[in-house]
């Protein structure tokens, strides 16, 4: 029988209901993920972390060092930073700290890559271990690693992203 009983007009707007429902059900526009809740941000963040300090370790032949990373309270760390490393060079071990997820306030994405640029960073000054280190130093040190950690990050990601059709 179908919708021959209604006026041509009326089956037109009819058509165009039904398919404006079925298609308004059916989005294929790239869904952005919901964020997760605290504990599972610091899940999935402390996971993330670990998977990417090998490979970073690897990416920059820091693999002859034991290195370990932790994720802390913002209060366990010095003002105005991030992350940190402490490193025993006669062992080859070090100890990477970074901000705990639940301590960031920004998209969770954008927490995973700054993450993983606090831990590059850090392993950079362990790459650069064995140079003479000073307070005055410091701060040109730190312009340096930030430097060099944006160029590899950067190119790291230019690398893994699909190109636009």
């Amino acid at each position: 029988m179908g919708l021959d009983f209604f006026p041509r007009s009326s089956r037109a707007f009819l058509s165009f209901v039904l398919l404006l429902g079925i298609s308004r059900s059916v989005c294929f526009a790239p869904q952005t993920p919901p964020e997760p809740n605290l504990a599972e941000r610091r899940r999935l963040a402390e996971q993330y972390v670990q998977e990417r300090v090998p490979f970073w370790q690897k990416r920059l032949a820091l693999e002859a060092w034991n290195v370990s990373i932790f994720a802390v309270r913002k209060s366990d760390l010095r003002p105005g930073t991030l992350g940190n490393i402490h490193w025993d060079r006669d062992k080859r071990t070090a100890v990477i700290r970074v901000l705990d997820a639940s301590d960031y306030r920004m998209p969770f994405r954008d927490t995973l890559n700054d993450l993983e640029f606090t831990v590059v960073h850090e392993l950079i000054h362990l790459e650069l271990v064995s140079l003479p280190r000073s307070e005055a130093s410091r701060s040109d040190e730190e312009y340096a690693v930030n430097n060099l950690a944006s160029a590899l990050l950067k190119f790291e990601r230019a690398k893994t992203q699909v190109p636009a059709r």
